[in-house]
């Protein structure tokens, strides 16, 4: 199983949309506050749908409750700020994908302490600062989903 981490997020409907699509992978979400909103928030769940019951998730209260989680794991830093692709990783079954808010992304002291980790999505448009964050983490994810599960040739990356 394939695990998805949010650092901090902070608008309900990205991580309502992320949930489901954790819950359509068998994919799970490991929530990691101070969250923005309250897990009751209407448009958290509306964005879920009724998935919400197939969700296989944990709250963390803080980094330093998560960070433990990650001893002698395989994970992820997910940033705009990196350059090393997503696509030029072999990711395995059990690896954990990390993103950070979407008004700031990941900690610079988490990039810096975990560098070796960290990851980007290519972007075309060097003008753009980043994707949003539930379109990041299906990015990634069906990345690894593919190397993982569906066992296909990599797409390429070339017109």
């Amino acid at each position: 199983m394939l695990h998805v981490v949010l650092l901090e997020p902070e608008i309900p409907p990205n991580t309502g949309n992320i949930a489901r699509l954790c819950a359509a992978t068998h994919t799970r979400l490991h929530l990691v506050g101070p969250l923005g909103f309250s897990l009751d928030e209407k448009h958290l769940k509306r964005a879920g749908m009724d998935y919400w019951n197939l969700l296989d998730y944990v709250n963390y209260p803080s980094w330093e409750n998560f960070e433990p989680e990650l001893t002698n794991k395989k994970f992820y830093l997910l940033s705009s700020k990196v350059s090393k692709s997503c696509y030029e990783t072999s990711f395995q079954d059990g690896d954990y994908l990390i993103f950070g808010r979407e008004s700031k992304g990941l900690p610079e002291s988490l990039l810096a302490r975990y560098s070796e980790h960290a990851l980007t999505i290519p972007m075309l448009n060097k003008e753009a600062r980043c994707l949003n964050l539930s379109t990041s983490v299906a990015v990634v994810l069906y990345e690894a989903l593919r190397q993982t599960v569906f066992n296909h040739a990599p797409p390429s990356l070339t017109h």
